[in-house]
């Protein structure tokens, strides 16, 4: 890939997540003429075609030829018809980014052809407004150039790191890719308690929403640590220190511990599954 030519993006697949990752794209600067995409829903390509993009496709016929990088952006369960699909069109000056849950790089490469540079992606459901965490693993095979476009295309949609093995994608999994649905079952616990207490819905609601928000965007941008952010909004004897005292006794570290190792036991189970 000559880092003098504009790189050609091509997304097997325009549902929500590819979606969010080209507007991203653009929003950084990158031209629509170096995106492409395919998909069956012609509604989802009139939503790219909104964006600027001209190289759009029901069928991947064509689109797929001479993209440095294609991002595998469909279901797993569709994985295997897509790639062979377009895998005359891929070859070695062409990079596979898969945020296809669970599908390995040893299938991937089967199904995409042996030339193929794979780069396995796990993404979470915020990127599509971009504030997304998504982890990214590539075999030492793969190039510099090609790891710099598929983050690239990653920090379109928010927050991007690597790992070292593929088999961490299971505990990235665990962590961020299901990660979302940890957070909101906690919204929706405190939010319900509110209600217990007498606030109507909506307003335990909003309270619980922005207490989150704000929560989040004081870690992220802290210099300390999340546990000293804790200690600081903890008194002794006072309200906070009493609700955290509840949940210590009622082993919240533990639940929580074990709800994230099963999730990374699935995602290993799933993984070998499609392997």
């Amino acid at each position: 890939m000559s880092s003098e030519v504009a790189p050609v993006i091509a997304f097997l697949g325009a549902g929500n997540m590819a979606s969010a990752m080209i507007s991203g794209l653009i929003a950084q600067g990158t031209s629509p003429n170096q995106l492409r995409a395919s998909d069956p829903s012609e509604a989802a390509l009139a939503g790219l075609e909104a964006l600027g993009l001209t190289q759009l496709g029901t069928s991947p016929d064509g689109l797929f030829d001479g993209a440095d990088l294609v991002v595998a952006a469909v279901k797993p369960q569709i994985i295997p018809a897509a790639l062979t699909a377009i895998s005359d069109q891929l070859g070695a000056d062409t990079a596979l980014l898969s945020i296809a849950a669970g599908i390995p790089i040893n299938s991937l490469q089967a199904h995409a052809g042996e030339d193929v540079a794979i780069i396995r992606c796990m993404p979470n459901t915020p990127a599509m407004i971009g504030l997304g965490a998504s982890a990214l693993y590539a075999p030492d095979s793969v190039s510099p150039a090609h790891r710099n476009l598929a983050e690239r295309v990653t920090n379109a949609a928010g927050k991007t790191v690597w790992v070292a093995s593929e088999d961490l994608l299971d505990a990235v999994t665990a962590v961020s890719g299901s990660g979302p649905a940890y957070f909101f079952a906690l919204i929706e616990a405190i939010a319900q308690a509110g209600t217990e207490l007498g606030l109507e819905e909506d307003v335990a609601m909003a309270l619980t929403v922005q207490t989150a928000l704000g929560a989040a965007s004081l870690a992220a941008q802290a210099t300390e640590p999340v546990a000293t952010l804790r200690e600081n909004v903890t008194s002794p004897g006072g309200t906070t220190e009493q609700a955290l005292q509840s949940l210590q006794t009622s082993e919240f570290d533990a639940v929580v511990a074990e709800a994230v190792r099963q999730c990374a036991a699935r995602a290993k189970a799933l993984g070998e599954e499609f392997g």
